[in-house]
């Protein structure tokens, strides 16, 4: 297993940047970068002409990450060569957020099962239902297949957002990538580090991921009383104040839902996954320790299950948009704290998201999440 990693900071002339990566030779291609890297062809035309013989797949951003720095306005690329392990990648349109069960269920029905171990998608990051994307793959893939990714970014203006893969770049498209391989490792963190505050709100009205009511009382207004003077900056400022999704027994499940957008006629909350029509929310905040420490603690479950560390290895790291606005300056220091763990053997490649997908924290259940740091280590046996 090979890697180049290159960063191309002018979409003008990403081409020779991309230049750099040619001796690579790779099975796998990844770009996460500024929307402006997408809104034009030339990157993903480029890559398709240097390396046909790749799965090429990438997404826009709310910031990229490139070794220990998080960058923005730049396009992360990064070439993964197996020597025995092959990567292969389809795409989808969606056609209405309705879609997106069905999305994921034709996606996961065009990867051949036959040695598939791990699928690695990407979604846009407006006008999906992220956890029924997910819900559409787990229906159609063998049980044993790991699902990882996010959903692209756009600076956190939520208005469009961009993936590119099979069929080029485009603001509907859903990629995923599947990995195939008996000597494939693979292994997979995530964590929040938020905390809680205020009293569990019942689910009295919901429909998939729109929310309606709290306790009887519209979901609008609740929110508000406990945001105060932040509720002017709504639905920017619901960044920072995320909820729970609580078990039945109270328990907490690790699996957070960011408000991305708000309706002053109906009192509701548009949440980036579905909602637990049965289920109990926490409104939670956190603050930039708390948060690089949930890095760490994601970063050592990924660590723990891989067991010895590869001397040459891919991290593929998702965070959340809201983590960034939190973090502010310091936002470097969650990332370099995985590169750290994981070794000078570890290439560094991902983004900052409007969803993340991976398993939960608290459990290996596949599900959207969102305001967590998510990891995918990916490396391969020697030959």
């Amino acid at each position: 297993m090979r890697i180049h990693q290159t960063l191309l900071t002018d979409p003008a002339e990403s081409v020779a940047g991309i230049g750099s990566l040619q001796e690579a030779s790779p099975t796998l291609v990844l770009a996460f970068g500024a929307v402006a890297f997408f809104e034009r062809s030339g990157v993903v035309d480029e890559l398709r002409r240097r390396f046909p013989q790749a799965a090429i797949a990438g997404c826009s951003t709310a910031g990229e990450i490139c070794g220990s720095e998080v960058r923005d306005g730049a396009c992360v690329v990064t070439a993964v060569s197996f020597d025995r392990a092959v990567a292969r990648a389809e795409a989808t349109r969606l056609a209405s957020m309705a879609d997106s069960f069905a999305a994921g269920a034709r996606l996961a029905a065009a990867l051949p099962a036959s040695d598939l171990r791990a699928v690695l998608v990407l979604g846009p990051g407006v006008r999906i239902n992220g956890s029924a994307l997910v819900r559409g793959l787990q229906s159609a893939l063998p049980p044993k297949v790991t699902i990882s990714g996010g959903l692209a970014a756009d600076a956190g203006a939520f208005e469009r957002t961009w993936t590119m893969g099979p069929l080029g770049c485009a603001d509907d498209q859903v990629v995923a990538v599947g990995l195939y391989g008996a000597g494939l490792r693979l292994s997979y963190g995530s964590f929040g580090g938020w905390v809680p505050f205020g009293p569990a709100r019942r689910v009295t009205r919901c429909a998939d991921n729109v929310l309606y009511e709290l306790d009887g009382e519209r979901a609008l207004d609740i929110y508000k009383r406990y945001l105060g003077e932040h509720a002017a900056h709504l639905p920017a400022s619901g960044l920072l104040f995320p909820f729970e999704m609580v078990g039945e027994r109270r328990e907490r499940r690790g699996i957070f839902r960011t408000i991305l957008g708000v309706d002053e006629a109906q009192g509701s909350l548009t949440l980036a996954g579905d909602i637990d029509p049965d289920g109990t929310l926490k409104l939670m905040h956190s603050n930039t320790e708390r948060l690089i420490d949930g890095a760490e603690v994601a970063a050592r479950a990924a660590f723990e299950a891989m067991g010895t560390p590869p001397a040459t290895s891919l991290a593929l790291l998702v965070s959340c948009v809201g983590r960034k606005l939190v973090m502010g300056d310091r936002v470097d220091e969650e990332v370099e704290i995985v590169g750290e763990l994981f070794g000078a053997g570890a290439t560094v490649t991902g983004f900052y998201s409007n969803g993340e997908i991976a398993g939960a924290g608290f459990n290996g259940e596949c599900h959207l999440h969102n305001q967590t740091m998510t990891i995918t280590w990916v490396a391969e046996d020697a030959p």
